[in-house]
């Protein structure tokens, strides 16, 4: 009869996900000499080895590979335990497990604010990470919802838009083309452009639509936050293009300005995702008619003030 406890299933479950006794132990909050610890004693109770170390790297072993799709099983079936648990305590002591997008971290914290005055008892664990590691989390069904622009059409998941995400091109305030109008899209095949790293979702609408215009833009510096573009773009390195949301401060305090070019903004959405057939707690669900019914509207009255 095996010994397990649901603790070092746990342990053993985020090691085999991340392939990493580090990354496991800064997620569950241990030391790593305690996840060793986990594995060992799991390896002992089991009598077979899970996982093998070449290298560097870790891998699973046979049994490994079969204890994961197990443990993944049991730590859905525990999620599910927690959620029925929560509809059970309401929404006065409900959890709301939500990761965005980096660019959506400009606008996501203060529609999150407005939820919780509303709803005062609700724990929020908010994760800012890259498209690529937000995907991973909802394959990984790690999270309730995610915030972002274009959604996976790779994962089974349910997404619905809740707000316009204006793309647009920015500029330093004493650029010459601040002062022209109508700007052919062509024209801009003559700067150079600050860019986001392949795979973001700014990166990918930019690259269509010169695609679609037949246009080659020249690239400079490439970067994986949106805030190392504005700095550059305000230092004269070239030209910028991101959402209108997370340049509005730059905007309003004439750091940036957005050109007028033709063919601007690009329009996409927001989208509110999460993994189909995902039981979501009350609160995820209420979070997530918040976002649907309500945050345009609230980000156009934060505007305005």
């Amino acid at each position: 009869m095996l010994h397990l406890t649901l603790r070092q299933l746990q342990v053993f479950e985020s090691v085999a996900r991340h392939l990493s006794y580090s990354r496991a132990a800064d997620e569950l909050h241990l030391t790593q000499p305690a996840v060793s610890m986990q594995i060992k004693q799991l390896e002992g109770n089991i009598g077979l080895p899970l996982l093998e170390q070449l290298g560097k790297r870790i891998y699973l072993t046979e049994a490994g590979r079969e204890l994961y799709q197990y443990s993944r099983s049991i730590a859905q079936q525990l999620s599910d335990v927690e959620v029925a648990l929560d509809e059970l305590k309401g929404m006065e002591r409900g959890k709301l497990n939500i990761s965005v997008v980096t660019t959506a971290n400009y606008f996501a914290p203060h529609l999150l604010a407005k939820f919780c005055q509303r709803y005062q008892g609700v724990t929020v664990s908010l994760n800012v990470s890259n498209r690529e590691a937000v995907l991973k989390q909802l394959a990984d069904n790690l999270i309730d919802l995610a915030i972002m622009g274009q959604p996976p059409e790779n994962l089974d998941i349910d997404s619905e838009s809740f707000m316009e995400n204006p793309l647009v091109v920015v500029a330093p305030p004493d650029h010459p083309l601040c002062n022209e109008r109508f700007i052919p899209v062509e024209r801009l095949a003559e700067e150079t452009f600050l860019v986001r790293e392949s795979g973001s979702g700014t990166r990918s609408a930019m690259e269509r639509f010169f695609a679609a215009h037949k246009i080659t833009i020249n690239k400079g510096m490439e970067t994986d936050t949106t805030e190392a573009i504005k700095q550059a773009v305000q230092a004269g390195m070239g030209l910028g293009i991101m959402s209108q949301h997370t340049a509005e401060l730059e905007l309003e305090t004439n750091r940036l300005k957005i050109l007028d070019v033709q063919g601007f903004p690009i329009v996409r959405y927001w989208h509110v995702v999460n993994r189909k057939n995902k039981r979501l707690s009350s609160t995820a669900n209420a979070f997530r008619e918040f976002l649907l019914k309500e945050a345009e509207k609230l980000m156009l009255v934060s505007k305005r003030t």
